[in-house]
Formats: structure tokens, C-alpha cells, sequence
């Protein structure tokens, strides 16, 4: 009776495995890489670009990948500047190097990326999850920053704003068992929650046209929900760890956030904009968490708020002003 139990058991996983592996390739074939590719440190980071002039990089957060900021790219190419938008690593159609890849570690990777690319001090925008990741960018590479735009971002951690270290996180990341779950049960079920959480991401806006279709196929992929899962446990230590040095950001910067944001955005808007010397707060009434998707001209009006910097201008001779 036991062997027989076992064998079933055993079929059954194999069988979800495949079917898992099958249903990932057929739903992902609509969307191939539409951009072009940089390895870095052996990394291959897949990204869009579009026009010329001031680069202007965008990051996007933990939804799904360099698409979330296609409308803000071309708004950007549009108004005479150069956009580039990547796939973080293990979104989309970049690889994820081994862990541990934290907020500092991929902005070590996006540094390295523009290098490899010869981008010169670039206005970087990132998006909701991504905004730690260019507030260590900021830090670590101050003069290597024509700005900073914070979009809807997410950027302290801790128990006050935590509540993302659950169980399915644990569980998708686990070495063995963690594996054979992303690619049996978690992907239909991931699949499932997605409509789901799409809305709630993009409430009180509608989600555009496509958006949830691409959702569905992508987000759930096994590798892609590791990432995800990986980049959530690692956000409230990486927070915690960068905020006590948020003070010491030079870079210009300006700071964007729907005021019917579903997050904790506002939150962390109004508390960075106190932290960050000269930093700007502007606030979009009626909006939500997916601006750069629904609003891309807020993107594009958060740009050009930034002050000009002269040329080879130090980041470190910017003065501080006490905010109180």
C-alpha cells in the first residue's frame, strides 16, 4: 500500500512538473525580448531603449519588468532624452546572478550595466520596490547620478512597515522543497492571484489594455517568482540597514506618490522628503501605485523639476540644507 502511495505521489509531482514547464513555455511565447542585451559579471540584464540625449534609466518594482515603464520611456524619448529601462535581475528576460542579490547588489549590477553601455551620469527613476535600490545607487555612486526620481517608492523597512516576510516567501525559497513547489502547485496558484493583485496595484486607475494578460503569463514563472519572493525577504534588512544613511544623499532628487497610493507610499514619501537634503515632494491627486504606467507625464514632469547641475559639478559640493 505505501509503495503504491509513494508511486502515485511521485507521478503526480512529475506530471505537475511537466505540465508546469509546458504551460510556463506556451504562455510566455507571446513575449519575447523586445530590447537589446549587457553581461555583466558573467549576468546577461535584458533592457528597452529609446531615443537620444540626457539618459534618463529606469527600474522598475516588483511586478513584472522593464514594460511597467515603456509609456514613461517613450514620453521621455519624446521630449528629447534617451530612455532606458531594464529588466532587474531574474524579471523579464534578465538572468539573476547567485544570491545573495540585495537592493546594493543590483544597484551594483545596473552601475556595471551602464559602464559596460558608456551611459554618463544618468537621471535614474525607480519605481515602488526599486526606490531602496536607487537610494544605494545614490549612495554608493553619487557622482555617477544627473538626479534622482522616486516614483511610488518603497523605502523603509522594519516591523512598522514590514508584514512581507510570510510564509509563501519562506517556502518558495527554500533549496529543495521550495523548488518543486514554484514548479508544481505555485504557479497555477500564482496565476490565479494575479488578476487579483493587478487591481489592487493599480487601484483606483484601470489597468490598461494587455497589462494583465502579460501579468499572468510572466509573473508566475517559476524563476521569476523566486526572484520576486527573494527580492521581498530581502527588503526590510536592505531598508533598514540604507535608511540611517539617507541623510548623506547628495544627488537631486524628487519624490512622486498618488495620494490614493493602496501601499505605504505616502508614508514613506513624506518621511524621506524630510531626510534627503533639498529633496522635492510632489504629490498627484487621485492617482494610485502605477504612475508611470497610467501617468507617464507625471514621470516626465518629475524630471524636469530636477535642478540642472553644472558640468563636472562634484555631488559632494552640493549644499545641505537642515530640514526640520
Amino acid at each position: 500500500m505505501i509503495p503504491l502511495v509513494v508511486g502515485s505521489a511521485v507521478s503526480l509531482g512529475l506530471g505537475l512538473f511537466a505540465w508546469t514547464a509546458y504551460a510556463t513555455r506556451r504562455a510566455t511565447a507571446p513575449y519575447p525580448p523586445a530590447g537589446r542585451f549587457v553581461t555583466v559579471d558573467g549576468t546577461r540584464l535584458h533592457y528597452l531603449e529609446r531615443g537620444g540625449g540626457q539618459p534618463v534609466v529606469f527600474l522598475h518594482g516588483g511586478m513584472l519588468d522593464a514594460h511597467d515603464f515603456l509609456p514613461a520611456i517613450e514620453t521621455v524619448a519624446g521630449a528629447g532624452m534617451r530612455g532606458i529601462a531594464f529588466d532587474r535581475p531574474g524579471y523579464g528576460h534578465s538572468q539573476r546572478p547567485a544570491e545573495p542579490v540585495t537592493p546594493v547588489e543590483q544597484a551594483r549590477l545596473i552601475a556595471a550595466a551602464l559602464r559596460e553601455l558608456d551611459v554618463d551620469r544618468p537621471i535614474l527613476v525607480a519605481h515602488s520596490y526599486s526606490g531602496v535600490i536607487a537610494l544605494a545607487y545614490a549612495l554608493h555612486h553619487p557622482d555617477r547620478l544627473a538626479g534622482l526620481v522616486l516614483v511610488s517608492a518603497a523605502t523603509y523597512g522594519g516591523e512598522a512597515y514590514d508584514g512581507h516576510d510570510d510564509p509563501i516567501s519562506r517556502l518558495a525559497t527554500l533549496p529543495v522543497l521550495g523548488t518543486l513547489l514554484r514548479h508544481t502547485v505555485l504557479t497555477p496558484l500564482g496565476a490565479l492571484a494575479v488578476p487579483r493583485m493587478v487591481a489592487a496595484t493599480f487601484s483606483p486607475d484601470p489597468v490598461p489594455d494587455g497589462y494583465l494578460a502579460r501579468a499572468t503569463a510572466l509573473w508566475p514563472r517559476p524563476a521569476q517568482f523566486l526572484a520576486n519572493r527573494r527580492d521581498v525577504l530581502a527588503f526590510s534588512p536592505s531598508a533598514q540597514a540604507l535608511s540611517p544613511r539617507y541623510r548623506e544623499v547628495t544627488v537631486p532628487t524628487v519624490i512622486v506618490y498618488g495620494e490614493r497610493d493602496p501601499f505605504r507610499v505616502p508614508e514613506h514619501a513624506r518621511r524621506l522628503v524630510r531626510e534627503i537634503p533639498d529633496a522635492q515632494l510632489l504629490v498627484i491627486p487621485d492617482a494610485g501605485h502605477m504612475l508611470p504606467q497610467v501617468r507617464p507625464a507625471v514621470v516626465l514632469d518629475a524630471i524636469r523639476r530636477l535642478p540642472r547641475r553644472p558640468a563636472g559639478a562634484s555631488a559632494t559640493a552640493r549644499p545641505r540644507t537642515p530640514r526640520r
